[in-house]
């Protein structure tokens, strides 16, 4: 009997500032079990970074910790593809074709792209504006089927499907129509000052979120000033809607301890918010721990790093050259003679 052929999922990261607790328990985290079921391709995408000014060192350097955090955090190279965005020359090859077919009015409506010109107004270049278009490039590329990503992500896919509409329609079936792969859980973790607002490695407030390269003691600094509530009912621990800052703790303290919300809701009864943020920094304390102590292992292995994206690379670029073989005929474009 046949082997079942699994489908695939792409999903990537760009190496620019730091990697969050939101970042983790929002999608990084839950790659983990998506390697049993999917064949996962994940890129470090480093040609996005460069819509906004970059010190090159720095990027280099922030390439290869996350590459080392990837596989830290769980991604297994033995069972995934793991490579870096510009190792493998279709994604910009596969980016201009698509330029070819995408639309200036629906690049211009997208959030990112408003929200990007308004923080870095003196750049707005025009990688800024075609940054969907090389994401779509990134996921066509491999033919997947599903693509992890969080809530702000999903216009971009949705701008993908599109452009995998369009050339199909014009040029015949060529691209693998995309989903997203929305996660469970970890989506709704916020800003330690701004409840209502993402936890985001861009907010000027380092208050505001928890590093996955922060040390004890900082950690616990963050969490004893986060915001709660000021209400007649203020010190109490509990879910609502009306509590938006205990809401966020409480769901950071039961991803990261494996306690449900109503359990949780029960174990800090009475007993104050002081003791309530110390135990959820506990609880982020001990998953972060083993994250740190292997990346830093890992880092001091970079013979095994640069091993482990050769292989990705040589795997992503096998996928990637037959789709772009199929894509320039299809448009008309003669191939090399080798």
């Amino acid at each position: 009997m046949a082997e079942e052929v699994k489908k695939r999922a792409f999903s990537g990261v760009q190496p620019t500032g730091k990697v969050t607790l939101g970042n983790y328990l929002g999608a990084i985290r839950n790659w983990t079990p998506l390697q049993e079921q999917y064949d996962c391709l994940f890129c470090v995408v480093d040609l996005h970074s460069l819509t906004v000014a970059q010190v090159p060192a720095e990027l280099r350097k922030n390439t290869l910790e996350l590459v080392a955090l990837y596989i830290a955090c769980g991604i297994d190279p033995e069972k995934s593809a793991l490579f870096i965005q510009s190792h493998v020359h279709e994604h910009t090859e596969l980016a201009w074709i698509l330029d070819t077919i995408a639309y200036v009015g629906e690049l211009n409506r997208m959030t990112q792209f408003k929200d990007k010109s308004r923080k870095h107004a003196d750049n707005i270049n025009m990688g800024l504006m075609n940054y969907p278009v090389l994401m779509a490039s990134d996921i066509l590329l491999y033919q997947a089927q599903y693509v992890p990503v969080g809530k702000d992500q999903v216009q971009h896919v949705e701008l993908t499907r599109d452009l995998a509409e369009r050339f199909n329609a014009r040029y015949s079936d060529t691209f693998v129509v995309p989903e997203c792969l929305l996660s469970k859980s970890g989506s709704s973790i916020k800003s330690l000052q701004e409840p209502t607002a993402k936890m985001s490695k861009s907010d000027p407030n380092e208050n505001g979120y928890i590093s996955l390269s922060d040390d004890i003691d900082t950690i616990r600094r963050k969490l004893r000033r986060a915001v709660t509530d000021s209400d007649t009912d203020a010190h109490c621990v509990r879910h609502s809607a009306d509590k938006p800052g205990v809401s966020n703790l409480l769901n950071i303290y039961s991803l990261c301890s494996g306690t449900s919300i109503a359990e949780a809701e029960r174990l800090f009864e009475g007993k104050g918010y002081g003791v309530f943020k110390d135990a959820v920094a506990d609880a982020v304390i001990s998953v972060l721990q083993p994250i740190q102590a292997e990346q830093k292992r890992l880092l001091g292995d970079k013979a095994y790093l640069e091993a482990v994206l050769k292989r990705g690379a040589d795997k992503a670029s096998c996928i990637a050259q037959k789709t772009l073989a199929k894509v320039y005929r299809k448009v008309g474009l003669i191939p090399q003679i080798r």
